[in-house]
């Protein structure tokens, strides 16, 4: 057997990962599943989560609870983690991947409620459940945390200014968490580019495919299985001396 065979294999392991029923988190999650992980699959609509939970029952020898949760609510948060660690008794690893970016025309238009809004679904939930699931991971046998971040972090655009600030924090966060939970806990970071997910729904895609062949170095945007390769290598033994990483999958986004 090559000695390579096993770095991927997940098997016996526990991934939590939200925003998990669609795009990049169904990707990651069905991805976990195939090479032997176990998964809590949270989001808002509990019907999804089920949804994508069934897919991963279906998958021989394969658990998946789905669990409502948003993410911006700090005790729904605490309950996630609670509810992960009562059914399976660890984690060992979290994926931070729900988000939202609501687009506006005018940064002055920008509300009190909107802001807090996207602050605490994109910043302050993936604080709050690293904060609790990394402790218990440094307590314990150790674990994998990932966050998803965006190259809007260190490449905004003027319509998601508040979004690119929390993935910004994120980006900082995942640094910082590697160094409170180090040695045993990995923390690192996917930075995704433009992705052809549910998102991409309310594109001009006429436009975003004419802009990309001149701007993007694959010329095109992501499909949601091309996530899956950073997401196992950070999830993995295959990372096993990385951490505190900002890894951008944006296909040359410049």
């Amino acid at each position: 057997m090559s000695s390579v065979d096993g770095l991927f294999d997940l098997t016996g392991k526990i991934a939590l990962v939200t925003g998990g029923s669609r795009g990049l988190g169904r990707a990651m999650s069905l991805a976990f599943a195939h090479a032997g992980a176990d998964l809590v699959i949270a989001s808002r609509k509990l019907d999804a989560c089920e949804a994508t939970a069934a897919e991963v029952r279906q998958i021989p020898g394969r658990r998946a609870l789905a669990v409502a949760c948003h993410v911006g609510d700090w005790r729904q948060v605490e309950a996630l983690a609670e509810v992960a660690y009562r059914e399976f008794g660890r984690v060992d690893v979290l994926v931070n991947n729900a988000g939202m970016s609501p687009r506006y025309e005018r940064v002055d238009g920008v509300t009190e409620e909107l802001y807090d809004k996207v602050l605490d679904v994109n910043l302050k939930g993936p604080f709050r459940l690293t904060a609790l699931v990394g402790a218990r991971m440094a307590a314990g046998d150790g674990g994998s945390i990932i966050m998803v971040s965006s190259t809007a972090a260190v490449r905004p655009t003027a319509d998601v200014i508040p979004y690119a600030a929390a993935k910004a924090g994120l980006n900082a966060m995942t640094v910082g968490f590697a160094r409170a939970f180090g040695p045993k806990v990995r923390v690192n970071c996917i930075m995704p580019g433009p992705f052809l997910t549910d998102i991409s729904k309310a594109w001009d895609m006429e436009r975003f495919r004419e802009r990309a062949r001149t701007s993007i170095a694959l010329g095109r945007g992501g499909e949601p299985e091309e996530i899956v390769g950073a997401a196992l290598y950070f999830a993995s033994s295959a990372s096993s001396f990385t951490t505190g990483a900002v890894l951008g999958v944006d296909g040359g986004v410049p």
